[in-house]
């Protein structure tokens, strides 16, 4: 029906990571949103805080500038929906991408499992248009990001771990912006 918006298409990615640590640790990393652009480089271009939430944690918002290995980027705001405990914590996204998010934490002996449960649509305009032909492509950038952040977040545990340890930096973005 012409005028009417259709909705955009939806997504839905569960990526498993498992890296060496502990779940403070993690928790201590994935809590510094701030810090995302300089241990997970290859997908994080900018984070700027816009709300600092209640002392949870709950509400902290921070709007973000992301790309993958494809050759566009996306403008979103990320706000924490649900507090961060050992068991993980929640959020919601608005802007490109639009949906809700959940990472789960368990401990596995000296290894961290953390499950990441990512429901999102493409909202950019250009991504809603083309989704119903290149949704493979757009799910393996994620892919790709993905594991981009689990080989991050494993040498940003070392690096915190032992900063006198020679560790390589983190891989980079596939373009500049």
């Amino acid at each position: 029906m012409p005028g009417v918006p259709r909705p955009a298409p939806s997504y839905c990615f569960l990526t498993v990571w498992r890296v060496p640590g502990t779940i403070a640790e993690v928790r201590a990393v994935l809590s510094d949103s701030a810090a995302l652009p300089r241990w997970w480089p290859a997908v994080y271009l900018d984070v700027v805080p816009v709300a600092d939430g209640d002392p949870d944690g709950v509400g902290r918002t921070v709007e973000v500038f992301t790309k993958g290995w494809l050759p566009y980027t996306l403008r979103w705001t990320l706000r924490i929906t649900e507090t961060m405990t050992d068991a993980g914590f929640a959020l919601a996204a608005s802007g490109d991408l639009a949906g809700t998010g959940r990472w789960t934490f368990a401990q596995d002996g000296p290894e961290v499992v953390i499950s990441y449960d990512w429901r999102v649509a493409a909202t950019k305009p250009l991504l809603a248009r083309l989704s119903w032909l290149l949704r493979p492509v757009f799910e393996a950038n994620h892919r790709w990001a993905m594991a981009r952040g689990e080989q991050s977040l494993a040498l940003e545990l070392r690096r915190r771990r032992d900063p006198a340890a020679v560790v390589p930096p983190p891989p980079g973005p596939t373009f500049r912006r």
